[in-house]
């Protein structure tokens, strides 16, 4: 039975999540990648005749951190970044009112306005589809085994997301 955190507005909180081999059928797409993603590629790959909603989400790189000017970020995946990736995309796809997802990283030295994570969610409605897209992202940034190293304009580096 899902949790009541869990329960999207179609699905209730006494519907059971569907079974595993359901649950990796949606996961339509899920790769760690040192090419630049395609959004549009992304939403074609969970378009779905019941879906009205398809919600999408790209993290950009950005030219700041906490008040410092960043000129480059470098993204350097663990070996089970993949598998960890998909893991957590069959997690979300268990929730009932999910017809696809399709969620990719990128590794290797990103750009300002390169974009290093792209995940679309296709639901029959909205909500469900903007819950399901921002649980999966906030699962991605908090278990995906990939750390970034950000240059600063002052010359200086950092290490984030290092355990």
């Amino acid at each position: 039975m899902t949790s009541p955190a869990a329960a999207t507005p179609e699905t209730g909180p006494d519907v059971e999540p569907v079974d595993t081999a359901e649950r990796r059928s949606r996961v339509v797409l899920a790769e760690v990648l040192d090419t630049p993603l395609d959004l549009a590629a992304h939403e074609a790959a969970v378009t779905d005749r019941r879906a009205g909603a398809v919600v999408s989400f790209q993290g950009v790189v950005r030219d700041h951190d906490h008040g410092r000017g960043v000129t480059l970020l470098e993204y350097e995946g663990h070996p089970s970044a993949p598998a960890v990736l998909r893991e957590v995309a069959e997690e979300i796809a268990a929730d009932p009112a999910v017809y696809a997802i399709a969620v990719s990283h990128r590794i290797g030295p990103l750009e300002i306005g390169d974009v290093a994570l792209v995940a679309s969610v296709s639901t029959a409605h909205r909500a469900a589809a903007f819950a399901a897209c921002a649980r999966l992202v906030d699962e991605v940034k908090a278990r995906l085994p990939i750390w970034k190293r950000q240059l600063f304009t002052d010359g200086a580096e950092e290490w984030v997301n290092c355990p």
